[in-house]
């Protein structure tokens, strides 16, 4: 239950922070930070961090809109 209460506020900040920015780089940029923080704060470890910024920047990227042609 612990980890469950610290992982809520995290979700939330790293969701908000992946809609940050206007291009797909900008996004998976500002999701990889959100995401970073997000798994040293829960593994605390580098490859908690690591792990966490590859997911960040996965989702930062998957929330762009797609531009018409």
């Amino acid at each position: 239950m612990k980890t469950l209460l610290k992982l809520t506020p995290v979700v939330a900040v790293v969701g908000l922070l992946a809609a940050c920015g206007s291009t797909m780089e900008q996004r998976a940029a500002t999701g990889a930070l959100g995401g970073a923080v997000a798994g040293q704060v829960l593994g605390g470890n580098t490859t908690a961090t690591v792990g966490g910024a590859v997911a960040g920047a996965a989702v930062g990227a998957a929330t762009t809109p797609r531009r018409p042609n």
